[in-house]
């Protein structure tokens, strides 16, 4: 559908796109910290009637410096990778606060062990080969509980679609490795995907409990993620209030019925970042197709920064910014030369077009992009078309702009080529 109404500046006012565009250029990426300590606040207020562990999930924006700024509040890391746990390490993180949950057995799996970092095995042959190298040690499993929930099949993690853990009805096949390898299995881990609907996600947190019944050594839950934030006016945002409610609930009664203490953990990447990232770029062409056709403004930025409406169709707030007070309609496209490279996809067809309404934009105008925190610095087509990284920087408490991540250069592009 169009959007009825005009998106607005988030975080950032006109003063600071002039500071950062004289500074940096465009694009370039803005993160706002009191947005970012407000929502791990939220996170951290989530009900455990014994005990709350918060994991960022730091593949959603991994760089050091928001990761030392989560750890120094009290959260931990849930680490996708072999590759993010090292990554997290040199950030200063503490190896017991690490937590890998990967597709991928890591090949330094032993080193990160020794050091101190935590691993949830997400598969039966990754269960066997941690037990091979780690016998008679605590271990962590992830459980695909049968169900899942996200707005398109790529964010939905659970269910029999999903390759994400271990299949639920094969709990005997782990027990058996666990005998074989006197593993300890004291963390239970699911996670749904990204959704926003409260009852499907209850309703996991109520299976996993039930499969907890089965596992008599574990002493903590952990839920993942699946927290969704609400990017455009009006979408549905996850209500942290009433799922911590109920959850704790669930909590208080497995320990009336069992006498077990079941600490709680949560994974969420999303929740604590994505509103807390605009991308400013420049808006350096418009175009059009005809009287019947569409009107595309072109911008210094796209795929190789913000995947996810490529990818998905995944819809962000656009801001121009203009002191006119004439609207249009618009398709926005991105500077690769690929037709995928779209940021006004249709929500419901993720391959066709959808206008958007935005204020009348002249060349050279400034257009913001709203909600990239997440999965936009760390998840796009990096260099593609030779465009080098955008440069990162944070709007502090105070006002000031400090840079955490430099623009990339076209020779630092060029260091691993071989020269034959």
């Amino acid at each position: 559908m169009v959007m009825s109404h005009l998106e607005q500046l988030r975080f950032l006012n006109t003063e600071d796109v002039k500071g950062v565009i004289g500074q940096w250029g465009t694009s370039v990426f803005v993160y706002d910290e009191a947005i970012m300590q407000q929502q791990v606040q939220q996170a951290l207020a989530f009900s455990a009637p014994f005990g709350l562990t918060v994991r960022y999930a730091m593949k959603a924006n991994p760089n050091s410096n928001i990761l030392r700024m989560f750890s120094s509040m009290g959260v931990a890391i849930d680490a996708g990778s072999g590759w993010e746990a090292d990554r997290a390490l040199r950030a200063g993180i503490d190896p017991k606060d690490i937590l890998i949950t990967g597709q991928e057995l890591p090949k330094n799996l032993v080193e990160l062990v020794e050091k101190g970092v935590q691993f949830n095995a997400c598969s039966l042959h990754q269960l066997q080969e941690y037990g091979a190298k780690f016998p008679g040690t605590n271990v962590s499993i992830r459980i695909n509980p049968g169900l899942g929930s996200g707005h398109s099949k790529k964010t939905n993690v659970g269910g029999s679609a999903s390759s994400f853990g271990i299949w639920h009805e094969y709990i005997d096949e782990l027990n058996d490795i666990a005998t074989e390898h006197k593993l300890n299995i004291n963390r239970l881990h699911t996670h749904i995907g990204s959704g926003s609907d409260p009852a499907v996600w209850m309703n996991a947190a109520k299976i996993s409990l039930e499969q907890v019944r089965t596992l008599p050594n574990v002493t903590i839950l952990n839920l993942g993620g699946g927290f969704k934030a609400a990017l455009t006016q009006g979408e549905a945002q996850t209500k942290l209030s009433e799922i911590s409610s109920v959850v704790a609930d669930a909590l208080q009664t497995f320990y009336d019925e069992t006498g077990r203490k079941i600490r709680l953990e949560i994974e969420p990447g999303t929740f604590l970042i994505a509103n807390a990232g605009s991308l400013i770029t420049t808006i350096h062409d418009i175009v059009d197709t005809g009287y019947d056709g569409y009107t595309f403004l072109k911008i210094d930025s796209g795929m190789t920064e913000i995947l996810r409406p490529t990818l998905y169709g995944a819809q962000h707030p656009l801001v121009v910014v203009t002191d006119g007070s004439e609207d249009e309609q618009y398709i926005v496209a991105g500077h690769c030369c690929e037709s995928g490279d779209i940021l006004t996809p249709d929500p419901d067809q993720p391959d066709m077009l959808k206008t958007r309404l935005l204020k009348k934009a002249s060349r050279g105008d400034v257009l913001v992009i709203e909600g990239v925190g997440a999965y936009c610095a760390a998840m796009s087509a990096i260099n593609y078309n030779s465009f080098p990284r955008s440069p990162e920087v944070v709007k502090k408490i105070d006002g000031s702009l400090v840079e955490i991540a430099r623009r990339q250069t076209l020779e630092e592009m060029l260091q691993l080529e071989a020269q034959i």
